[in-house]
């Protein structure tokens, strides 16, 4: 276990420092906010952003760090953030650049996206991110590929040698925005990595790694880049983990009478398994609880609920101190 995690070990319990001082412990979720653009709606979204609605609702205290356009959809969503009762002293708001935006295509194999280029949230100021880190004290910082693309990659490089806390990588491969130099020093930089079946495959031969099987190149993938664990999603199919030490956790998927859509199932369980590292869960109790959440997500129209009755029964079932959405 590397320091980062040693100190995030420590920090869960009752009497850490940002738990005396806030209540509540910190992650700082670094990158894109955009408007999902369907055929008949616009939604608010982007990784980072519904990740941060749900550890917010499930009682911890996320910061996002991004930036948005001065425009409409830039204050609906910190409109959105208020009334969540989100900190938002994070975002940017960019004079020139518009907030991001997303042309998604609904197919009956899934959905399809088209990434729009120079967002605002490709222009992240390195120093202002710098600040955000300093003065928050996260035991996580959550960050993704997608928003290194442009000039925000020195905003983030700034955001995680600014402190000392676990970083959690959230691969999202999205072409054409899939660049090898960024996934490798992403992969240097984590100490937990989560991705879904699909993109570990795509990244054990883009790198080259041996095995044969695919876990066997994942403990390659492990090994190489020093990672305290990888986190596997498997759709409705589950979830598996391995850690530095090899050890290999998973949970079985099953099916889903009750699917409405899979958007935004894969920041749910993020949002969950992050929460389980906060909390000091074991293991597989955060494969547990993160794979029924990523299953109720599934169950409901887009990424993040509209009602904070969502998150009540897990409140309840995992006994969490605070929670409900502008708690």
């Amino acid at each position: 276990m590397n320091g980062p995690l040693m100190k995030l070990a420590a920090s869960a319990g009752p009497n850490s420092p940002a738990e005396r001082a806030a209540g509540r412990p910190t992650v700082v979720t670094f990158g894109e906010t955009l408007v999902d653009q369907f055929r008949d709606r616009q939604v608010l979204g982007g990784a980072p952003f519904n990740v941060t609605c749900h550890l917010a609702a499930l009682g911890a205290h996320p910061v996002l760090v991004t930036r948005t356009g001065k425009d409409a959809p830039g204050e609906r969503l910190l409109q959105a953030m208020n009334a969540r009762g989100l900190d938002v002293r994070g975002v940017q708001r960019d004079p020139a650049r518009p907030t991001g935006r997303v042309k998604v295509t609904e197919t009956a194999g899934g959905h399809s996206f088209d990434i729009l280029s120079d967002q605002a949230y490709d222009h992240i100021h390195a120093s202002l991110a710098r600040m955000v880190g300093l003065s928050s004290h996260p035991q996580v910082i959550y960050f993704g590929t997608l928003s290194q693309r442009s000039e925000s990659r020195r905003a983030l490089h700034a955001l995680l040698g600014a402190v000392e806390s676990c970083a959690f990588l959230d691969v999202n491969l999205r072409d054409p925005w899939v660049d090898a130099d960024t996934l490798r020093w992403s992969l240097q930089r984590a100490s937990v990595v989560k991705l879904n079946e699909d993109e570990l495959a795509r990244i054990v031969d883009l790198f080259m790694l041996d095995g044969d099987t695919l876990r066997a190149r994942a403990a390659v993938l492990v090994s190489g880049f020093d990672l305290d664990r990888l986190v596997v999603t498997r759709g409705g199919e589950g979830a598996w983990t391995l850690d530095g030490a090899g050890r290999l956790q998973s949970v079985k998927g099953g099916p889903l009478p009750q699917l409405v859509d899979t958007v935004g199932a894969g920041d749910g369980f993020a949002a969950v398994f992050i929460l389980g590292m906060l909390l000091g869960w074991p293991v597989g109790l955060r494969l547990v609880r993160a794979d029924a959440f990523a299953r109720a997500v599934c169950q409901i129209r887009g990424a993040v609920p509209d009602s904070p009755d969502f998150y009540v029964p897990f409140i309840r079932d995992w006994q969490l101190k605070t929670g409900g959405i502008g708690a």
